[in-house]
């Protein structure tokens, strides 16, 4: 995982900022007459000196540095601490020019005091700004990581949701063939051993070729067909120039799933399914005729393979229903990047 990007000042803008200070406060000594070299020189450097250390005084104060928190106000306990260090500085800094100088005529030290404070609230609010701003990015990167984090733990249990009860009803339906010797047994029991295997293979996969979840589907159709006989009855006409198209596997299978879960599929009532292709979709399609009692749909199994397109491809499915005929409609995916 990416490490977050450090809270940094730019050594261009410290010393950059404290020079032009520096110069700024020498300005009003070129236009007196009675101003020497040395006095710009004496000035310059205590203003020099005195902004390189509000600078990394008020850096090294941010909580990065410390077990502070963050202020929730920009003038608190901090600027007055900063203000009264700086204020001593300042005295520290006149009286050390005028014993290391020997300079008789200087400003008032209340107009040094004064500067100092001047400048102190400018680094102090700038510098803050800067890394209340730099919080915020942190911030929205770390929501992105983590909504990044948590969307792919909801895709993997979203690719693992096979739904339980056709393991079991296959397995019921196996037991009632070995039971009455059905010479089908045996391929019933390659067929579910092939498609368990293509689920152990597949769903470490984002995307697989549209003919490879038709294999998947032949086999879930098989296993179908051995537990429904003729009541169950699926068409596929899907041109086979879509082949090579990609989708999220068990896409179909679920889709399927879904159709069996809330209609009547019998003997005496078959329930027929037809996959074909329409544009730059695959168009799953029944008739509705729901079971007696039925609980109404909570519509996961959609919503799952919606999220599973969203996640990759950000694409929804789109559902067609009228009051005979339900279809859903998923896109299909060229770009094999996401394979």
């Amino acid at each position: 995982m990416e490490k977050p990007k450090r809270f940094q000042v730019s050594l261009k803008v410290i010393w950059g900022s404290s020079i032009a200070l520096a110069v700024m406060a020498s300005i009003p000594k070129l236009f007196d007459a009675d101003s020497t070299p040395g006095d710009l020189i004496i000035n310059s450097s205590i203003t020099l000196l005195f902004s390189l250390f509000i600078w990394y005084y008020n850096i090294y104060s941010l909580p990065k540095f410390s077990s502070n928190k963050t202020a929730k106000s920009l003038f608190n306990w901090k600027l007055l601490l900063s203000v009264v260090l700086g204020i001593l500085l300042m005295v520290i800094l006149v009286i050390a020019h005028q014993e290391l100088f020997q300079v008789s005529k200087m400003d008032a030290p209340i107009m040094f005091e004064l500067r100092g404070v001047l400048i102190n609230l400018i680094v102090y609010m700038f510098l803050h700004l800067l890394f209340q701003n730099y919080q915020t990015q942190q911030m929205g990167v770390e929501l992105e990581r983590t909504k990044a984090v948590n969307l792919g733990a909801q895709y993997e249990l979203l690719k693992q949701q096979i739904n339980p009860h056709f393991l079991f009803n296959s397995l019921n339906t196996l037991k009632s063939m070995v039971d009455m010797n059905d010479e089908n047994s045996s391929d019933f029991i390659l067929k579910l051993s092939d498609f368990y295997r293509f689920t152990l293979e597949s769903r470490k996969l984002d995307l697989i070729p549209l003919r490879e979840e038709i294999q998947i589907l032949d086999s879930y159709v098989y296993l179908l067909k051995a537990r429904f006989e003729d009541g169950f009855v699926l068409e596929n006409e899907i041109d086979e120039k879509q082949y090579e198209s990609v989708i999220p596997p068990f896409a179909l299978q679920l889709l399927i799933e879904n159709c069996i879960k809330h209609n009547v599929v019998s003997l005496n009532k078959p329930l027929k399914i037809r996959l074909y292709s329409e544009k730059d979709f695959l168009v799953i399609e029944n008739p509705i005729q729901l079971k007696r009692g039925a609980i109404v749909s909570t519509g996961v199994g959609l919503d799952n393979i919606n999220q599973r397109f969203m996640h990759l491809v950000h694409k929804e499915i789109e559902i067609d229903k009228n009051e005979t005929t339900f279809k859903v409609k998923i896109p299909l995916i060229y770009d094999h990047r996401n394979n």
